[in-house]
């Protein structure tokens, strides 16, 4: 078996026929299975359109997409979907159920899973989320974040290969963003998921084993998160805030401490810290 579970080979779209330019030129890349992909890039870059021509939302113009080893056509995209859960930046689109254990179940239900299957799926799932408690509980009533956890407890249930997070904490509190990316890291241990994330949040795209910078509907690069974080000032011109590990390394260094890049998350960093100074 191959250790690809995703190919995009020279994807073209466009959303009118008039446009000036593609909303996606040629754009090549692979995701490994089991592995963590964060896709970032301005507004417009052309990240959501990729993810929807890889769900098969959208119909590309040119170009192949080949998901677990079969081309993405017409006759089985429903086949492929399958395959794929779908994660929003706004839960509300999402939800279908009067209460969140039948929101869960819905998709069970669609797919004719046996009765004592499903309960025990959705059990689980609502029980990775940490949602158990809220599972007779509308929708509607919910949080933010407590909304995105059960939207994602609805994707899991399906038991899908790959789970895509379209800027899924874009609209969380700072709290709710770093629950629900440790909810996703959970999720990806327990059941090897691939997981493609669109996403500005710097933990997000810290906690992932690659990532992807989209610009003008074109692949800027395809590198590490140490090597993204380490282009300074240039994030910004990509959509990100520079992180606030890097600006406190490269003081740091200029102070006289010897602290390596790859420290990218403020935790990491302040574990280094420590340990120099119970050094001194």
């Amino acid at each position: 078996m191959s250790d690809t579970i995703i190919e995009v080979k020279n994807l073209t779209f466009q959303y009118e026929e008039d446009q000036t330019s593609p909303t996606l030129d040629q754009v090549t890349f692979h995701v490994k299975h089991g592995e963590w992909l964060s896709i970032i890039g301005h507004n417009g870059s052309g990240k959501s359109t990729t993810v929807r021509l890889i769900d098969g939302l959208l119909e590309a113009q040119s170009g192949q997409i080949v998901i677990d080893g079969q081309e993405l056509t017409e006759a089985n995209v429903w086949e492929l979907r399958s395959k794929i859960g779908m994660v929003f930046q706004n839960p509300d689109n999402q939800f279908v159920g009067a209460t969140v254990e039948d929101d869960v179940a819905f998709g069970l239900e669609n797919q004719g899973i046996p009765l004592e299957e499903m309960q025990s799926r959705v059990q689980q799932a609502l029980e990775l989320v940490k949602m158990s408690d809220f599972k007779d509980r509308e929708p509607a009533r919910l949080s933010g974040g407590q909304k995105q956890r059960v939207a994602i407890a609805g994707a899991v249930a399906m038991r899908p290969a790959i789970i895509i997070l379209d800027e899924a904490t874009s609209m969380l509190d700072p709290e709710g963003r770093l629950e629900l990316i440790q909810t996703i890291k959970d999720i990806r241990q327990r059941y090897g998921m691939t997981v493609i994330s669109i996403t500005h949040d710097l933990e997000e795209v810290a906690l992932s084993d690659r990532v992807l910078v989209m610009k003008n509907g074109q692949v800027e690069s395809d590198t590490s998160p140490q090597a993204l974080f380490s282009r300074g000032e240039e994030l910004l011109n990509l959509g990100l805030d520079r992180p606030f590990t890097s600006v406190l390394i490269q003081t740091l260094k200029e102070k006289g401490f010897a602290i390596d890049e790859s420290y990218l998350t403020e935790k990491d960093l302040e574990e280094k810290l420590w340990a120099s100074i119970s050094k001194r």
